[in-house]
């Protein structure tokens, strides 16, 4: 019990602060401004690790890397410590693998849940600044989708689609990392 305890605990502070960096290198890639309450949010969450990490890792065009990094070194340290919790008996390898796929689905819940929270805008609070902000960051992942799905009845599907493809990426993604860690079940592992 103490380790799903811990596990649940060190999953919810992994999520907040990663996903607070890949938010930050989502805006910045998409030129949000930062100056609303969601962009004062993720700085408060993510100064601390990404200014840091700037200074060694630069961005690429308009991706910042150092945001990304900070997300995979938040998750890293979430897997070593939950390594060492029950310890030690895999690979330090697996740990690496399970942080970048935790990274992966990082992204992908993230993404979820953007996307959730635009939709139920969209229908309650169009008139929020918060609400252009979430278009801003979920109308380039919707259009292609409202490209190939006409409105139904004056309704947007589109979020329901990308929901369902971001889904089936997170089973996949699990089906994959079950595979790959397989790969790591073997003498000396």
């Amino acid at each position: 019990m103490l380790y799903q305890i811990a596990s649940f605990l060190l999953d919810v502070l992994a999520g907040l602060v990663g996903g607070a960096c890949l938010l930050r290198c989502y805006m910045q890639r998409q030129r949000v401004p930062f100056g609303n309450p969601i962009g004062r949010l993720v700085f408060a969450l993510s100064d601390w690790l990404v200014m840091p990490l700037r200074r060694v890792v630069p961005a690429v065009g308009r991706w910042d890397l150092s945001s990304v990094l900070g997300a995979f070194l938040v998750e890293l340290l979430q897997y070593v410590l939950l390594w060492l919790l029950l310890g030690m008996h895999t690979s330090p390898v697996s740990v690496l693998v399970l942080a970048l796929f935790g990274l992966l689905r990082l992204t992908l819940t993230g993404l979820t849940g953007l996307v959730i929270v635009f939709s139920i805008m969209s229908w309650v609070q169009t008139h929020s600044p918060v609400y252009d902000l979430l278009a801003r960051l979920c109308d380039p992942l919707l259009r292609p989708f409202r490209r190939l799905i006409p409105l139904v009845g004056g309704v947007d599907l589109a979020p329901l689609a990308l929901l369902v493809t971001l889904n089936i990426g997170l089973m996949v993604l699990a089906n994959v990392q079950s595979a790959v860690l397989m790969g790591f079940q073997g003498p000396g592992f």
